[in-house]
């Protein structure tokens, strides 16, 4: 029985799918600009404990540019935070040598709970005596867009002698009471309304006059850095096109680093998950390739708030490439069906056309013969016992030629009751001879006590033809001369 060339190219597309989705998987394992997308969309809750004390442009009017500062500035606010009961404070200004450093003012910045940034690639205050004070470099990640990763630790050096040196945001977050491994591994930064941001912060001049409550400044991680408009370096464009300063950043880092870490698929998960989703798509077929690519960045965004990072782009675009192979399935089926007798599967009259015309240029060479056999009593089969016997009787004729050709012809259903045999190669003496051992391994036809009669007509390549319809017609009139014959003798 007839089979649809869809199957039997299944077999190659389903495997096909299923390895570019895994090689999709492994050159996308992760989908920044997704996750910036649902960074933005769906932001994280700003860390409660977190409080900003901002250097802020009215603090820069009352005690001048911040390199003329005096290192008691810092200890005033120091002392207020630690009276207040402050959990954890960090300084994001980076302190050099004081040309002219008192003693007692350096040896109270040495004090636990207190972390000092460092600039990147020097990493020590080699003014602090003693060593209660955590340092930590002040540097976050920054590549073509906007900032949005940060690290546990950086690299200082270059090869075995490489030392990774804590970052200030992790090491606020640890002496916060939540540990983390030194490593290079960038951490997105969560992005949290300004407004958030905003009700958390307060100004430095506010901090070191006493304008504050204690109670606001208990059990908190104080944050003091930079927010005054116009600092160059400082002041970056964030995701959502606004300008931040290095005081939100840092503190963005912090709450992030504070925050359940983001769990992410390993990147032989995502090449699994993007062959099976190619793969499932090909099995569905039609429009179900579509339909999987919107829910699965439907999935990306559900996942996100539970803290799950889920490659949608990448599974998303694993099910339109299977969308694609279905296509091409369809593509190819319909070309086949063009060329196919949609009830016995054979070739049709127009394969029968071009088979010819692709031989006829070589038919001195590569002599070749064609063979029409006549279904005369179709017509009375179909009028007594019906069409579904009629079909069963071109079927069965059909499985009968495949089965007793020769390996180099083919078989076509070229008309509503006639089948053609192409001989490939015969020279014109073995065609007829060729025809009637087909006749008589066919074998007798009948369908039910109604015997069907075979007319067969042939025709050969090398005679004196000028087209190949020619060898169509040559063929057709032996037939009809064939089948007149037998109803004269009938």
């Amino acid at each position: 029985m007839w089979r649809s060339p869809e199957r039997p190219l299944r077999r190659l597309t389903l495997p096909l799918a299923a390895g570019l989705g895994l090689a999709l998987g492994l050159a996308l394992p992760h989908n920044r600009a997704l996750e910036n997308s649902l960074n933005r969309a769906l932001p994280s809750r700003f860390d409660e404990r977190l409080l900003l004390v901002g250097i802020d442009d009215a603090t820069l009017g009352d005690y001048g540019p911040l390199p003329q500062w005096p290192r008691s500035l810092y200890l005033r606010a120091f002392d207020t935070l630690e009276q207040a009961g402050a959990q954890v404070v960090g300084l994001d200004v980076v302190l050099g040598r004081s040309s002219d450093p008192d003693p007692a003012v350096q040896a109270a910045f040495d004090r636990p709970h207190l972390v000092l940034a460092t600039a990147p690639g020097d990493p020590v205050l080699d003014w602090l005596s003693a060593r209660q004070t955590v340092t930590g470099v002040s540097a976050l990640n920054s590549g073509s867009g906007p900032l949005r990763e940060v690290q546990t630790a950086y690299p200082v050096g270059s090869g075995p002698a490489t030392v990774l040196i804590p970052s200030f945001a992790r090491q606020v977050a640890a002496q916060a009471g939540q540990p983390l491994p030194l490593d290079t591994q960038p951490r997105l930064l969560r992005y949290s309304p300004p407004a958030q941001v905003a009700a958390q912060t307060l100004s430095f001049r506010d901090l070191v006059g006493g304008n504050v409550r204690y109670a606001d400044l208990q059990g908190r991680v104080v944050l003091i850095g930079q927010n005054a408009s116009g600092v160059p370096g400082l002041n970056l464009p964030d995701i959502d096109g606004r300008l931040t300063p290095g005081l939100e950043w840092q503190a963005r880092a912090v709450s992030s680093l504070l925050s359940a870490p983001l769990r992410r698929l390993p990147g032989w998960g995502t090449a699994l998950l993007c062959a099976g989703c190619a793969a499932l798509t090909v099995l569905c077929g039609g429009l179900w390739g579509y339909a999987l690519a919107g829910l699965t960045l439907l999935i990306a965004a559900a996942l996100w708030p539970l803290g799950v990072v889920f490659p949608g782009v990448s599974v998303s675009l694993a099910a339109v490439l299977g969308s694609g192979l279905v296509a091409f399935e369809r593509w190819r089926q319909l070309k086949t069906l063009r060329l196919r007798d949609p009830l016995t599967g054979l070739g049709n009259r127009l394969d029968l056309i071009r088979s010819v015309t692709q031989r006829w240029p070589r038919r001195v060479e590569q002599p070749f013969g064609l063979v029409i056999f006549d279904v005369g009593a179709l017509s009375r089969v179909n009028a007594m016992q019906g069409r579904a016997a009629g079909d069963a009787l071109l079927r069965e004729l059909s499985a009968r030629l495949q089965r007793v050709k020769r390996r180099g012809d083919a078989v076509f259903r070229s008309g509503p009751d006639e089948f053609a045999v192409l001989l490939e190669p015969a020279a014109a003496s073995e065609v007829l001879p060729l025809a009637q051992a087909l006749v008589r391994e066919v074998g007798p036809l009948s369908m039910g006590d109604l015997p069907v009669p075979l007319t067969v007509g042939t025709a050969s390549s090398t005679q004196d033809l000028a087209a190949p319809t020619d060898l169509l017609e040559a063929a057709s009139r032996e037939r009809y001369r064939a089948k007149y014959q037998r109803v004269q003798e009938e």
